[in-house]
């Protein structure tokens, strides 16, 4: 049985192919056009797929695709005609992506020269928090677990819960757009000032610098309601019909602004983004951030409530919140929590083809995925022929002889680019293609920005730390294999890796495993070895750009910035003094 999962015509558009039940590979698009968030038909995902599977498109027994432009149409229809103002190219483009959904037969067809008709009957329509409650649950340990999916919108939906047992996905209620946490969280990062796709984040880093004096106010923003859910106060957003996200020829996600001039007045005039960040700005992105995770819990303190449940999965774009994951244990009462390393929109591909394999062809369950390295991967020979080419001088060295260098390169203040095995799929460098660096060093985070990174001085870098060591250095010992988790530091541990202590002594870490990420791991443990500290800081390989990809974007990478060491498997490249 052969798998692809597709998304398309949607942000982070992305592929993944199973065989057999077994996830051989799964990618995003930006990897290969170089543009963030990507939004188009993943044509070299899915080639990329088919290669790495060693099959043919001919072979493949479905595509499923992680949308359903049938899902609660008769609501979209109503909610339309409720808000008949709202502007009629807005309704026309929504329509247009609906259509380039159903057409993807023509698409694949396009692609492989084999006629629509012939993939008709192996297209499967998966509807999008579906997708995404499946890329939590079927890839995860638990035989059964309450399951949430969190983001902006899809499919007309914006939060849905379920329970997950065995292969069944039974859904318990949703959230109709436009009521949406991602759409509260985004309209007030875009009022402090972050108006791109994907800004969310930088709110999230910036909430520790402040205090969440704001509640009272923002109580009118979002309600929590006594089934379990919330709502939102709709005068101080923007309305749906009038436009969210549009795409255009060059496929890159726009969000129009969401928020109302109801909420100018209620909180005053939004920040443009090249004005200074006040207190004022920091203790509201402080308030949003405690304000979403109040929500966040309400909902999974019913949801724990109605299923007696204490294993949970999460996913969506509200998942990529990885300060509110990382209180869910201490302030629910789940225990033991799964959260895919794709939680975002890229991960709707791996979802929708476990729904497919699970609930639509019957396959039985397979081991819960821990490794997120399913991307490109490139050998020596591969690499010393980019750098032979671009005439660029090199050593290659053995395992032990290059953990030697790069740690001693670190120990010196060093920056280090760092690419082995396979790429990681989803948002984060989880080891495979990071930049790092010592957390022992006050002036790493300096460094880095000086150097590389070029950005907001509030944002945190991360610890990657062998798994064994959590207890030592972090308040909570739970498993966090793909960075999704932030965890109080311990204090009398804050000072030893003041490069990954936030503001507020947490740090977002990565465990890492022997049995996953073998040559990282030995990394760390060499550095270990000669400085008693088990952790590196690890940041994404990129500079304002998708994660490289390829040994051609490292390098290109490495030449315009400022870092001291390009490692690409076992091949070293040194900056010339």
């Amino acid at each position: 049985m052969i798998i692809i999962g597709i998304n398309a015509y949607h942000a982070d558009s992305s592929a993944a192919i199973f065989v057999d039940g077994e996830m051989i590979a799964a990618i995003e698009e930006e990897r290969f056009t170089r543009v963030k968030h990507w939004a188009g038909f993943p044509i070299q995902s899915i080639n990329f797929c088919l290669k790495e599977a060693g099959v043919t498109i001919e072979q493949v027994n479905y595509f499923a695709i992680g949308r359903d432009p049938r899902a609660k149409f008769l609501k979209k229809i109503l909610y339309l005609i409720k808000n008949i103002s709202g502007s009629i190219k807005v309704v026309k483009d929504r329509f247009q992506n609906s259509r380039q959904v159903k057409s993807i037969g023509k698409e694949l067809e396009m692609m492989s020269g084999i006629p629509a008709s012939q993939f008709k009957n192996k297209l499967v329509m998966v509807e999008h928090h579906r997708s995404h409650l499946a890329s939590a649950f079927f890839a995860s340990p638990f035989s059964e677990a309450a399951c949430i999916s969190i983001d902006g919108s899809g499919d007309f939906t914006t939060t849905m819960r379920a329970v997950g047992n065995d292969k069944a996905l039974n859904v318990i209620d949703s959230v109709d757009f436009p009521h949406s946490i991602g759409i509260f969280y985004s309209a007030f990062t875009q009022w402090l000032g972050f108006p791109h796709y994907g800004d969310e984040y930088k709110v999230m880093g910036m909430a520790p610098y402040g205090e969440a004096k704001y509640m009272d106010k923002l109580k009118d923003v979002i309600e929590l309601t006594e089934n379990g859910l919330f709502k939102l106060n709709l005068k101080y957003f923007r309305k749906g019909t009038q436009g969210i996200i549009s795409y255009g020829d060059n496929h890159i996600p726009v969000v129009a602004n969401l928020y109302s001039e109801f909420m100018i007045e209620q909180f005053g005039q939004a920040r443009s983004k090249d004005e200074p960040l006040t207190q004022f700005h920091k203790d509201m992105a402080a308030s949003v951030q405690r304000m979403t995770e109040k929500v966040i819990f309400h909902m999974l303190n019913d949801l724990h409530k109605r299923t007696g449940l204490t294993n949970l999965c999460v996913a969506g774009g509200v998942a990529q919140n990885s300060v509110a994951n990382g209180k869910i244990t201490r302030n629910t009462p789940f225990q033991k929590i799964y959260i895919p390393s794709a939680g975002h929109d890229a991960g709707i591909s791996m979802g929708a083809a476990l729904y497919t394999q699970h609930i639509v062809a019957g396959i039985e369950r397979q081991p819960q995925i821990l490794s997120a390295y399913t991307g490109s991967r490139f050998s020596n020979d591969e690499i010393k022929k980019v750098l032979i080419q671009k005439n660029v001088s090199f050593k290659e060295l053995s395992d032990e002889e290059l953990y030697d260098r790069i740690t001693n390169q670190l120990i010196d203040g060093g920056v280090v680019g760092w690419m082995t095995g396979r790429a990681e799929f989803g948002p984060r460098a989880l080891g495979g293609r990071s930049i790092i660096a010592d957390p022992r060093r006050q002036d790493a985070k300096e460094i880095l920005n000086l150097k590389i990174k070029r950005r907001e001085s509030f944002r945190p870098f991360a610890p990657s730390i062998l798994k064994e060591y959590v207890d030592e250095y972090f308040e909570v010992n739970e498993p966090v294999p793909f960075m999704e988790r932030v965890f109080p530091i311990k204090m009398e541990k804050r000072k030893e890796i003041p490069a990954v202590t936030h503001v507020d002594g947490s740090g977002r870490l990565q465990t890492v495993d022997a049995s996953i990420s073998p040559r990282y791991y030995a990394l760390i443990d060499t550095f270990r070895k000669k400085t008693g500290v088990p952790i590196l800081l690890n940041t994404s390989f990129n500079e304002n750009e998708p994660i490289v990809n390829s040994p051609e974007e490292a390098l290109a990478c490495f030449t315009r910035t400022h870092m001291d060491m390009l490692v690409m498997e076992n091949i070293l490249v040194e900056r010339n003094i």
